[in-house]
């Protein structure tokens, strides 16, 4: 059997992420069949995307009003002060969930390029415990933060590529 091309590997990886970033819980021999491929293949391509860091996680995607949760995301403008004597403890702090001891779980963190310069996605009990957070944040890195602003997420309608299954209550919230 003659090797793949690099091109041809490229687009199977592809194809093998599509079907993951739509539902990671699936099967193999699900997968296998979506892509045409056999299940021995979309194992090598999981596994090999799994060394090399392409894929790097699998999630679930709870129901925050069944958690008894909100969503809320956090974008944060930082100041002229340079910030590369707190890397280190931002990023221990991440990897440790640090908000985890207020009710915040982040799920998201992103730097950006724009407006603002970090995002963070999280769920908290309620406004009191998100405005507690922002208030942590701010008091351990004030100097290196020049706006915060805080938004809810009233109705998700697409999260880690998944379809809201709730999809038909947005109907509800463009009533007039």
């Amino acid at each position: 059997m003659a090797k793949s091309s690099k091109k041809q590997i490229d687009q199977d990886e592809k194809r093998v992420i599509e079907q993951l970033q739509r539902n990671s819980n699936e099967s193999i021999d699900k997968i296998a069949k979506t892509c045409g491929f056999s299940r021995q293949k979309v194992w090598r391509i999981i596994k090999r995307l799994e060394s090399n860091k392409t894929i790097w996680g699998y999630t679930a995607v709870p129901d925050k009003e069944k958690q008894g949760v909100h969503h809320y995301i956090l974008l944060i403008k930082r100041s002229n002060q340079p910030a590369g004597e707190v890397i280190g403890d931002l990023i221990d702090g991440f990897k440790k969930s640090a908000a985890k001891s207020l009710g915040v779980f982040a799920s998201t963190v992103c730097i950006l390029h724009g407006e603002y310069d970090v995002l963070i996605c999280f769920t908290a009990k309620d406004i009191s415990v998100a405005k507690r957070f922002i208030e942590f944040i701010n008091k351990k890195y004030s100097v290196f933060i020049r706006e915060i602003m805080l938004l809810e997420d009233i109705f998700s309608v697409k999260i880690s590529g998944m379809i809201n299954p709730k999809i038909e209550d947005l109907k509800e919230f463009f009533k007039v």
